[in-house]
């Protein structure tokens, strides 16, 4: 009977030895600990594959990691602004537990990269991780920190990233406060062609750092990168070449409101209202945006250049995938490939995030595993999973122990064709609301607010028919609200010892059975919460 054992060597080298039953190395032989790629754009709606049932976009090469991995086809954000989305991810607890609901510090929370830093991987951030403060290394041995291009820094503040200061040596100033060096800036709706060779873009930049770390990486030791790419962010700026992709307009309309904010909660108005020019007309950020004086030609040439945006970051992947293969790192390599938050795009006459609607909340998510590990791939499913996930099921490819602190559920039993107990519902939160979501419900709920939205999703999809004041979905209403502070008090209580600074397997006492959170539980263990 072959047993296989874990072994640590060292502080920084790992591998898996298989025994026979007498204790002789078996023929298997020394096993490779994986790489670990984690690829992570920003701001990157579900509908912008091609092959999730998207013929309008021009992405081979996430279109071939979808075929050579498995697509969570109902994967949801933790959070719906940059910041807030990606310490849940990484620090694996949700906003109400590390307290980043928006732009907050929280590079001072450790993270599970952490755990693989003290599990012997070597970790590599390249692009954007959006820690606050940006140059934390939350784990991280190197790190080449890419931050939104249109940021307004400077070397005298001490503020310039890694990209900034690449285009400084060649003597290009970041491109940010186009709002006051381009006259035309509020009729371009953050679409434009980028200026310069392409090397300077922040996203090539990006993907020419991830490139070179995998041909030029030495050793033996298993490594983690992580790849963060800036775009689709606004600005919607990739060379001309890809806009030029985009020339026909077959994609699918924006959802259209007709400006129907009196039949919403009033942060849909403020979140339109926030990003319009100043009554004034003064442009008070480059963010700035005319959606209520939008026409369908604007939200056109939005989605034109946001689309080209994709296909200029899939370049990238592809050149990513280049490199494992030339180099021979693929055959030991799980990549993961998701998006922080999705992206309004004109649906529901607004624009950028902030807002639970589905282009917002909904992201892509592929997990593509070694082809050496033998697993069938080009498979899809439809069950809900959060990228809260993803803290424990990186650290099960790594073959180390998932830390009590992390939330969340490994999806690795669905890559691997194992049983598994699928959610009932997802959540995310941002500030004043929390969003729950069942396979054929949402319901979001403002804090201190009598309004919130009700959507029956199964004939609803778009999410235009708010019902949370019908008497006839009272019910249904109220099921929800009740699952919410359910989800919020264990979550609270789980993560208790980790606000009082407990050691990370500080046991919790759970009852033996709790039928509501899915059968039967060790006394001390983090319940297998369905949520």
């Amino acid at each position: 009977m072959v047993k296989r054992f874990l072994v640590l060597l060292g502080s920084k080298t790992k591998q898996r030895f298989d025994f026979d039953s007498t204790g002789v190395m078996g023929q298997l032989g020394v096993m490779a600990t994986p790489n670990i790629i984690f690829i992570i754009t920003d701001q990157q709606r579900f509908d912008s594959i091609g092959r999730h049932d998207c013929p309008w976009m021009k992405t081979p090469h996430l279109d071939r990691l979808a075929k050579e991995g498995m697509s969570f086809r109902r994967a949801f954000c933790p959070g719906v602004t940059c910041v807030a989305s990606r310490a849940a991810i990484f620090t694996g607890q949700y906003p109400h537990n590390t307290g980043v609901y928006s732009f907050d510090a929280w590079a001072h929370q450790r993270t599970w990269v952490d755990d693989l830093s003290d599990g012997g991987y070597f970790c590599a951030n390249v692009g954007k991780m959006h820690f606050m403060p940006k140059n934390a290394r939350g784990g991280f041995h190197d790190c080449i920190i890419v931050e939104n291009p249109g940021a307004e820094a400077s070397w005298s503040k001490g503020g310039e990233d890694d990209w900034g200061k690449f285009l400084n040596h060649h003597g290009i100033t970041r491109p940010a406060i186009r709002r006051k060096t381009d006259s035309e800036w509020l009729k371009k709706y953050q679409g434009l062609p980028w200026e310069y060779e392409e090397r300077f873009h922040s996203d090539v930049f990006t993907g020419d750092a991830a490139v070179g770390f995998l041909r030029e990486r030495r050793g033996d030791t298993p490594f983690f990168l992580e790849v963060g790419f800036p775009g689709p962010h606004e600005p919607w700026d990739p060379p001309q070449r890809f806009i030029d992709l985009y020339a026909k307009t077959d994609w699918p309309e924006a959802v259209d409101r007709g400006n129907d904010f009196d039949r919403r909660p009033p942060q849909h108005r403020a979140q339109q209202d926030l990003m319009a020019p100043q009554k004034t007309g003064e442009l008070h950020h480059d963010a700035v945006i005319d959606m209520p004086n939008a026409t369908r030609e604007d939200i056109e040439h939005m989605r034109r250049h946001y689309y080209a945006n994709v296909s200029l970051v899939d370049e990238q992947v592809g050149k990513i995938l280049q490199a494992l293969d030339e180099t021979g790192q693929r055959e030991n390599t799980w990549i993961i490939f998701t998006s922080d938050h999705g992206e309004l795009l004109g649906d529901h006459d607004l624009a950028y995030k902030w807002l639970m609607y589905e282009p917002v909340v909904h992201i892509p998510l592929i997990i593509a595993p070694p082809p050496g590990a033998n697993i069938a791939v080009d498979r899809e499913t439809t069950d809900l999973v959060s990228l809260i996930d993803l803290g424990r099921t990186v650290l099960e490819m790594a073959g180390l122990p998932a830390p009590n602190r992390l939330e969340g559920i490994s999806l690795l039993p669905w890559v691997k064709g194992e049983p598994k107990t699928p959610r009932d519902y997802v959540f995310s939160e941002d500030n004043y609301q929390v969003m729950i979501r069942s396979q054929d419900w949402k319901l979001v709920h403002y804090f201190g607010q009598e309004s919130g939205e009700l959507y029956d999703l199964n004939n609803d999809p778009d999410e235009l028919t708010n019902l949370w004041d019908e008497p006839a979905n009272r019910e249904t209403r109220v099921e929800l609200q009740l699952a919410i502070l359910e989800w919020l008090g264990t979550s609270n209580y789980f993560n208790a010892p980790e606000r009082t600074r407990q050691s990370d397997s500080t046991p919790r006492r759970w009852p033996v059975h709790s039928p509501r959170l899915h059968g039967p539980v060790a006394p001390t263990a983090r319940p297998p919460v369905r949520p």
